[in-house]
This record gives structure tokens, C-alpha cells and sequence, in this order.
């Protein structure tokens, strides 16, 4: 069984769409746990409503310490022996849910599975598509790099909505951080990434709505997203044995070196005037 986790805080908006998303996968083997910090809209109502019509639902509602302890009381409750995190303004692709228990049934445990996920407005405009690629430890902690056609893009999934992995992972990781209430996705998938079996997949399964008023864009607006990731890493790469804290260093002054190189030869006009004059020289 697979077990869907929807952390809801006054998501009144879009909690009745997110429901239906996973109703409408038609997955036989799908327990969908919604768990409420105490809404104080409408958000409830929607919730039992849906419930009362559709026995895979399971919820609860009390007060909590935000989304990591949502997650984690979540985690609690899950029969299924897979995650998957929806939040509540995003959604899945068609017939996703059948295809993760078709994947599982071959893979050994404990394991995380990433996919395609695409990146989209309010409106469900589509702006970009997350693709990750590489997924060793060394390459989430590169935060961007160059891609195989030359294009500068993010090292990192963007949304859980495009992953799942087995429960018992958390046996070996520890639960979501409940101090952390921005970038807990960051420091689980580090872990995780270092403790399972990773496999990546070339496919679209999440949709990311990604617009003003939501806890991440907000953040990325001032400027701190990037700040807090940074810390995660820092603070991660501090745990790492010398010799891998070394490569890491390395790694990361090399694809600073490579992003810049393929930055100005896509804009030479913004070189400044002391370097045009060496390479000028160096050509001629």
C-alpha cells in the first residue's frame, strides 16, 4: 500500500482539489492521510465531507508545531509501506500512483524514487520542468550545474510530489527535523539519498504550484530560500567523513569555474574590459 501525506494548514482553497487528485488516480492500494494543524476555515468541513464518502481517507486535526510535525505525525499514522507527500495546492499526473506500486514491487527496501515534476503558476501554467538527473550526495550539494545539452539547471527535486520511498527509511533517518519549518525536505532527502537506493526516472509525475502568498516563493522573494538551503547543506557536509568534505570542496570551486565559463560565453559582452584585452591578446 502506498500512503499519500497532506499536511493542511487554512488550505480551504485547494484541499478539496488535492483530494480529489488521488481519488481520481484510481489506485486500489492508496490510504490518503490529511493532517490538519487546526484550521480555522473551512478546511475541515471540505475534509469530512470527502471522508464521509471515501473510506481511503483518514485525517486528523489538532494543533501542531508546523509541516515537519505534520509529517512526521503522518508518518505515524501510514500502513502503507510507501510514502508519498502531497501538499495541499499541488497535484499528480494521471495514473501516477498506480505506476509507483508497480515500480516498488522490484525494488529493495529501503529505496526513494525520483521523477519529473513540473513547476507551474497558480493557475497550473506550466513555468519549468524539475529534472534531476544525477542524485548522488555530491551532486545535490552542488546546488546547479550543467546538464548534458549545456543548460544550466537546479541539482536538487523541487517537490515531493515527484518522489517517494519506502517507511522503513525513517529507521535509518530519523523523522522530518520539526525546528525546521522551510527547507525539511532539503535535509530529508540528503539523508536519504546516503541511506537508500536511489533511482531516478524520466518521467512526469508532480505538478508544483509555485506563486506569490505560498511559504516558499515568499521566502525565495527575500532572498532567504537560497540562505536557508546553504545552512542545510553546511551543516550536513559538517557530518561527512574529511576525505568526503575535501571532494565536496573541490567539486563545488569546479562547477563555479564551469558555470562562469558558460555564462560569459553566452553573454561575452559583460566580460569586463581587462579580460576581452587577455583573451584578444591571447588570440592574436
Amino acid at each position: 500500500m502506498i500512503s499519500i501525506i497532506t499536511p493542511v494548514y487554512n488550505g480551504e482553497k485547494f484541499i478539496e482539489s488535492c483530494i480529489q487528485v488521488v481519488i481520481d488516480q484510481n489506485c486500489l492500494e492508496v490510504e490518503h492521510i490529511i493532517v490538519d494543524g487546526g484550521s480555522s476555515d473551512k478546511t475541515i468541513d471540505i475534509i469530512k465531507d470527502k471522508a464521509n464518502q471515501y473510506p481511503h481517507i483518514r485525517w486528523v486535526s489538532e494543533k501542531d508545531r508546523g509541516q515537519s510535525d505534520a509529517l512526521n505525525k503522518g508518518i505515524a499514522m501510514a500502513q502503507g509501506e510507501i510514502i508519498g507527500v502531497l501538499n495541499v495546492d499541488d497535484f499528480y499526473e494521471i495514473n501516477v500512483l498506480n505506476r509507483i506500486c508497480e515500480i516498488f514491487q522490484s525494488l529493495p527496501e529501503p529505496s526513494l524514487i525520483v521523477g519529473n515534476c513540473n513547476v507551474c503558476n497558480r493557475e497550473g501554467k506550466l513555468i519549468s520542468i524539475n529534472k534531476v538527473k544525477q542524485l548522488r550526495t555530491i551532486d545535490l550539494l552542488l546546488e546547479r550545474r550543467i546538464n548534458d545539452d549545456g543548460i544550466i539547471d537546479a541539482s536538487f527535486p523541487l517537490n515531493p510530489s515527484a518522489y517517494f520511498y519506502h517507511k522503513s527509511l525513517h529507521e535509518q533517518i530519523g523523522l522530518y527535523k520539526v525546528e525546521e519549518h522551510y527547507a525539511m525536505d532539503v535535509d530529508f532527502l540528503l539523508k536519504a539519498v546516503r541511506s537508500s537506493h536511489v533511482k531516478y526516472f524520466n518521467e512526469i509525475w508532480g505538478n508544483y504550484r509555485y506563486y506569490p502568498g505560498t511559504k516558499t516563493f515568499d521566502d525565495s522573494a527575500r532572498g532567504m530560500s537560497l540562505v536557508r538551503m546553504r545552512k542545510v547543506f553546511n551543516d550536513y557536509i559538517k557530518t561527512l567523513p574529511l576525505i568526503e568534505q575535501w571532494q565536496i570542496w573541490l567539486a563545488r570551486n569546479l562547477n563555479f569555474i564551469l558555470l562562469k565559463i558558460f555564462y560569459f560565453s553566452k553573454h561575452p559582452e559583460r566580460l569586463s574590459e581587462s579580460i576581452k584585452q587577455r583573451l584578444t591578446n591571447t588570440n592574436s
